[in-house]
């Protein structure tokens, strides 16, 4: 029977000084002084997962505990598994009992049992325990956005085609060899796929490339029609062959392959422009986005919306598909802040992409008392705050979220998702936000 969390500490509990153990030793005191936060991440796992039945596998509390610390420390889970079985603060930090020593797909399946909503709901509660220390009160607050790169190579068309080929072919393969006879024949084009791709790579000819590509197209089209007759062989055995997930690979990698093979079509043959709405930029991670912001590079994942507060906290968050503007979330963003804390900043402070006349006055008309864009954008310094020295403080007050976004990415892994998945993608961005909070708090406690 699975546990909420560990019943009593072990007596020969002993604290080493190095820096990191300060901080986690700081941090399980925090989560100590927090006891609804096992509660919200038990009462999630006991709606999906039987909890009185079977071995009693991990606690709530030490699947929490170790999914900090891989964010903590940016560890894969086999340097997870390595790290907890190797050292002594992580053990003790992660509640381990004694002949306790969890593996990496045993991490993995219960860390990413976490949903989105519950690392939302745990950060909540963080802030509320902020909020009672006064560590943070949610008065001024800062906006900014950044974009989170999804797991994936750089996109074209061709490396794509060949991600399609080779994923279909696999499956082809896996359903051939668990039938008990052959249902269907396919040929295997994975390596002349491969050549044809280094030839568009290399190339400086047009008409090589452009003929490289409709061998690839051809091929690609032969794979396709195999999948397509595989799906309607195997689903004569549906009971088989979809509990095993074959149909539904099949049948999902024959869309997105449709829809690569079409807008290549569209670019190298038409010489369209294929609006970003309509293109597919990975064969696995599917949901992901073409980020462009301002004149800088561009960027594939997705657009993520934080605020933060003056103790260096992320206050909330918010992922968003697509590209929006700044500007359409600064009203979101004020709304969601009025709805963890009950009412509205004494003052916010936004990126310059947020400014707009329509935000200065949705904040003004939540009785704001200043609302200050990094940019002017055409708007009075008047409007937006009571004086010259207020606005240039709030301004540079902005600033320092930067510092708190590169944190996330360098030492949160925030900089590009390892997670599969949109669903996945959420939960990634909010367990580094919250595992961020905590070490903030930490060290707001210990100074």
């Amino acid at each position: 029977m699975r546990k909420k969390r560990n019943a009593q500490m072990n007596i020969f509990s002993v604290h080493p000084g190095s820096k990191i153990a300060v901080e986690l030793e700081a941090m399980s005191k925090i989560l100590d002084e927090n006891s609804g936060i096992v509660d919200v991440v038990y009462e999630n796992m006991s709606r999906f997962r039987k909890m009185d039945a079977g071995r009693k596998g991990m606690t709530a509390e030490q699947i929490l505990r170790c999914a900090v610390l891989k964010q903590y420390r940016e560890l894969s889970y086999e340097e997870l598994a390595y790290h907890l079985e190797d050292s002594y603060s992580f053990r003790e930090f992660s509640r381990m009992d004694f002949s306790q020593y969890p593996g990496k797909s045993v991490l993995q399946d219960n860390i990413k049992s976490l949903n989105e909503e519950v690392w939302e709901a745990i950060n909540r509660i963080l802030l509320s325990y902020a909020e009672r220390e006064k560590l943070e009160t949610g008065k001024k607050i800062r906006i900014d956005s950044t974009a989170v790169e999804t797991n994936i190579h750089y996109p074209t068309d061709s490396t794509l085609l060949e991600d399609g080929v080779r994923f279909i072919t696999r499956w082809l393969h896996r359903g051939k060899e668990l039938s008990p006879k052959p249902l269907y024949e396919f040929s295997d084009h994975t390596r002349v796929i491969k050549k044809r791709v280094m030839t568009i790579l290399n190339t400086r000819k047009d008409k090589t490339r452009t003929e490289a590509y409709r061998d690839i197209l051809h091929y690609a089209s032969l794979v396709r029609d195999y999948g397509i007759s595989a799906v309607r062989e195997l689903d004569k055995h549906p009971d088989f062959f979809s509990s095993t997930g074959i149909i539904a690979e099949l049948d999902r990698a024959i869309r997105i392959l449709e829809k690569v093979m079409d807008q290549t079509r569209r670019r190298v043959f038409k010489k369209e422009t294929v609006p970003a709405s309509e293109k597919i930029f990975s064969f696995f991670e599917d949901h992901t986005d073409i980020i462009v912001k301002g004149q800088r590079d561009t960027q594939y994942g997705h657009k993520v919306y934080l605020s933060g507060g003056a103790s260096g906290m992320i206050l909330d968050c918010t992922i968003e598909k697509g590209n929006p503007a700044d500007s359409e979330l600064y009203t979101q963003m004020l709304a969601r802040h009025s709805e963890i804390y009950g009412r509205m900043p004494r003052q916010v402070s936004a990126d310059g992409g947020f400014a707009s006349k329509d935000n200065l006055s949705y904040a003004k008309g939540l009785n704001i008392k200043d609302a200050v864009f990094a940019k002017k954008r055409g708007l009075s310094i008047i409007d937006m705050a009571k004086s010259l020295w207020v606005y240039k403080k709030l301004r540079n007050f902005r600033a320092g979220i930067e510092s708190c976004i590169s944190a996330l990415k360098r030492a949160f892994g925030l900089d590009r998702c390892t997670w599969t998945g949109w669903s996945g993608f959420k939960r990634y961005v909010w367990s580094s936000v919250f595992s961020y909070n905590l070490l903030v708090l930490a060290r707001l406690r210990t100074a």
